[in-house]
């Protein structure tokens, strides 16, 4: 009589009545001599039946093949990051529109320069995005033989790439008109936005540094100025200084010296206190030194080194310029001369390099082009970032927005809604196209060059970082080895080591891309 089988381990299999068989080659010998027999072909069809059930079952209780074991991102939390620091995370599967793995999804976090997503992805919403940045120069009155018997207006537009390039553009463009002397007022047109130089939230004590610039719609180079420091071929002698863009509107005090360490540490700085604008280098200088530092009053900034490259093509210029509105409606104007940067130029340098001039810049048009006011301010853009999370399902009181760049302490997200933004902007093609090729790669370019230099992250993962004191954030898109696109957000709180975060983020993103 043939009894059932029911596999067990190592080839051996068990029967009813504690019968134990061994299978070889020829049939089944019986160990207990109870007379039990099976064939070779009757245990395979057994066999393969309780393998198929075997493996049914399994389902149960293992993860299918094929897909990942997400618990394996619980155990990096757990290894790599300190008990004393917190995290959230949400991974979001766009091609198969399912939620892979969230912790903590919809706890509230500072976003840093993950911000910048927001801004970017509710401006680039708008009908008008497309239009550029545009900086503009008109005049009133008329032009008589070699004079201009009016004033120019230099309107601002907000543009944060305007440089050096640009304001020669104008100049040029101005000097092409029929006239050498301008017999009237150069006024600065700044009334596309409110008076407020800093965003909400800005620390008073992070200037002078670059990235916190005196916000303005004139912008110069950003309203800072390069510091570059070459050490002399002599040790002990004065390093050499150099300042990008020239202007009178800075002094520069050099009080540097070559490898020598009784300098005392190197630094730069400006009378800031006083809101001065003399830049000082000192301390001891061993290597090539580059950084920014930021100009007090940007808007004049500008118009100072406007009329100063004015003079130097020849023009008589007024010995002064003042800030006034251009008269569009109560006098005839002409416009002379205007200087365009696209949006995609702007979103480079915001995304990649985490420009928090652009991010602002951003911020402000988009509250003028959805409102139409004449001037604007911060709040106006933000309101329209609010109504966005509200048309994703969010409920935008249970967030804060403080400003467009991240910059500000006072702002709170969650992962969950940063990849519902990133959600939205795959779903609109006209959004992604710009936003993906804007985010810094993996090992290739802006605040990514410098991670995820090897597979499978290399060049895999498109994401904006944010880093601010005890803060690290990445979020953004990367294609696991099964070819579905993800779209992730990583916040790290309460990390000082920004070492430890970044690790930690890294090496998510690596067991996701596998």
């Amino acid at each position: 009589m043939e009894k059932d089988c029911f596999p067990t381990s190592h080839g051996r299999r068990n029967l009813p009545g504690n019968v134990v068989v061994r299978i070889n080659k020829i049939g089944v010998r019986d160990w207990t001599g109870k007379g039990y027999v099976i064939n070779v072909r009757q245990y395979r069809q057994c066999s393969m039946k309780n393998i198929i059930l075997s493996v049914l079952f399994s389902f149960c209780f293992l993860p299918l093949w094929g897909q990942k074991d997400f618990s394996q991102i619980d155990s990096l939390i757990k290894q790599l990051l300190p008990k004393s620091s917190e995290v959230g995370i949400s991974v979001y599967d766009l091609t198969a529109k399912k939620p892979l793995y969230d912790y903590r999804a919809e706890k509230l976090s500072r976003p840093a320069s993950t911000m910048k997503l927001l801004t970017a992805i509710t401006a680039l919403s708008r009908p008008e995005a497309d239009e550029p940045f545009r900086t503009e120069v008109w005049h009133d009155g008329v032009i008589e033989h070699d004079t201009l018997q009016g004033n120019l207006y230099v309107v601002g537009g907000f543009d944060p790439e305007f440089d050096s390039q640009a304001m020669d553009s104008l100049v040029k463009k101005v000097i092409s008109y029929p006239f050498s002397v301008i017999n009237g007022q150069v006024y600065g047109d700044i009334s596309m936005k409110d008076s407020l130089y800093w965003g909400h939230g800005w620390a008073w004590d992070d200037t002078p540094a670059g990235y916190q610039p005196y916000l303005s719609p004139l912008m110069f180079c950003k309203g800072t100025v390069r510091i570059s420091v070459v050490p002399s071929t002599v040790q002990g002698d004065t390093a050499s200084v150099s300042c990008q863009p020239v202007s009178s509107y800075y002094t520069l005090t050099n009080r540097t010296r070559t490898r020598a360490s009784s300098a005392g540490k190197f630094s730069f700085t400006r009378d800031w206190l006083t809101n001065g604008n003399n830049l000082t280098v000192s301390g001891n200088v061993a290597s090539i030194r580059k950084d920014d530092i930021n100009i007090y009053d940007s808007p004049r900034f500008f118009m100072h080194t406007f009329l100063e490259r004015l003079r130097g093509e020849g023009i008589a210029v007024p010995p002064s310029y003042d800030f006034a509105e251009l008269p569009r409606d109560s006098v005839k104007v002409e416009q002379m001369a205007c200087w365009n940067t696209s949006v995609q130029k702007v979103l480079n340098q915001l995304m990649k390099e985490s420009d928090n001039l652009n991010a602002e810049a951003l911020l402000c048009r988009l509250g003028a082009q959805a409102t139409g006011k004449k001037q604007v301010a911060a709040e106006d853009g933000i309101v329209e970032i609010m109504k966005l999370i509200r048309r994703l399902g969010h409920d935008p009181k249970d967030y804060k927005i403080a400003d467009g760049c991240g910059l500000s302490n006072y702002n709170y997200l969650s992962p969950a809604l940063l990849v519902d933004f990133l959600k939205y902007a795959y779903s609109r093609t006209d959004i992604f196209q710009k936003l993906y090729k804007s985010l810094p790669v993996g090992g290739v370019d802006g605040t990514l060059k410098n991670r995820m230099k090897s597979a499978p992250v290399f060049r895999n993962v498109h994401a904006k970082t944010g880093s601010f004191t005890a803060i690290n954030t990445l979020a953004g898109y990367l294609r696991m080895k099964n070819g579905h696109e993800v779209a992730f957000a990583i916040m790290n709180q309460n990390v000082l080591s920004a070492a430890k975060a970044r690790a930690f983020q890294d090496k998510v993103c690596a067991f996701l891309s596998l």
